[in-house]
């Protein structure tokens, strides 16, 4: 077996965490993978695996070894697809990340259009509130909110979104507006520990103003938060892309709006490298312009 075939029989293996699963996803006999990973190790030098009769793991060696060989995988594939013409018309799995509400409310329908458009084109969504590395988790495309940490990725900014503080005219109808952030004591409050796990909330510009918040409602998912401030319970804080439509149609109102914070940038971000694909450059270039001129932007 030569030595590029051996080394995606070790990444499957990895990938799987054991010999008969990676076996089965190759299409190749149980023993013909113990082979592969052994003449591997021995040509290298070094123990790559560590079996139990229940696991395979990863030694620090396996750990290095495995992302080098993704990263060569990953470079022969793509020159394999330039050379096809692959990078002329779009076609393969497309896996774009984003966090979930934005994902589900903003991202899905760029997606489902842009497969429209594409039929050679499959698409792979992960959406979850934490930064998925686009490296090791497999993925093409992202789209971020907030700062981005410096980095080999491509970044496009498509807009930005406010912190802002909202309750519904119902509850402001019985309990009054808050009109500076010291009001905040008298009120009812929902808080979010997942996306604010902090209980002191921060305004202005510059973030100099501060407030501690003690809530009688707390949840762990933003629509849960929103939900209770639509039902009149309280007041809480969210990004505004989350209640657009409900601030549209007059069931939260946005409160304390002289008093808010930077507006966070968005982006779409995608890996560096020596170019993408059309698949990835072509959905960019798409969401680009859905999300420009989406109007949770507010002409941003």
């Amino acid at each position: 077996m030569d030595r590029l075939q051996a080394m995606r029989v070790f990444v499957k293996v990895a990938e799987t965490g054991g010999f008969a699963e990676a076996a089965r996803k190759l299409y190749m006999s149980p023993p013909a993978v113990t082979r592969a990973i052994a003449s591997l190790e021995h040509a290298i030098g070094a123990r790559l695996l560590t079996r139990t009769t229940r696991s395979v793991k990863l030694t620090d060696a396996g750990q290095r070894y495995f992302a080098d060989c993704q990263r060569i995988l990953t470079d022969l594939a793509d020159a394999e697809a330039a050379a096809a013409g692959s990078y002329a018309t779009p076609s393969g799995t497309l896996a774009i990340t984003a966090p979930v509400l934005f994902g589900q409310m903003h991202v899905l329908p760029i997606v489902m259009d842009y497969l429209g458009q594409h039929p050679a084109v499959t698409a792979q969504t992960l959406f979850l509130d934490r930064l998925a590395n686009l490296v090791e988790e497999g993925m093409d495309v992202a789209v971020r909110i907030g700062r981005l940490p410096d980095s080999d990725l491509h970044a496009i900014r498509v807009g930005t979104v406010r912190r802002v503080i909202c309750a519904s005219p119902a509850y402001l109808a019985e309990h009054g507006e808050p009109l500076a952030p010291a009001d905040l004591a008298g009120h009812r409050v929902i808080a979010n520990v997942s996306a604010w796990p902090s209980l002191e909330w921060r305004f202005g510009r510059e973030r100099k103003t501060s407030v501690d918040i003690h809530p009688r409602l707390i949840c762990n998912l933003n629509e849960a938060t929103i939900s209770a401030a639509i039902e009149d319970w309280g007041l809480t804080r969210v990004l505004s892309y989350q209640i657009d439509a409900a601030v549209r149609e007059g069931r939260l109102r946005v409160l304390l709006a002289d008093y808010e914070e930077e507006p966070l940038p968005v982006h779409v971000v995608h890996a560096g490298g020596r170019g993408p694909s059309a698949k990835i450059r072509s959905f960019v270039d798409f969401a680009v312009a859905r999300l420009r001129a989406s109007p949770i932007f507010g002409g941003d």
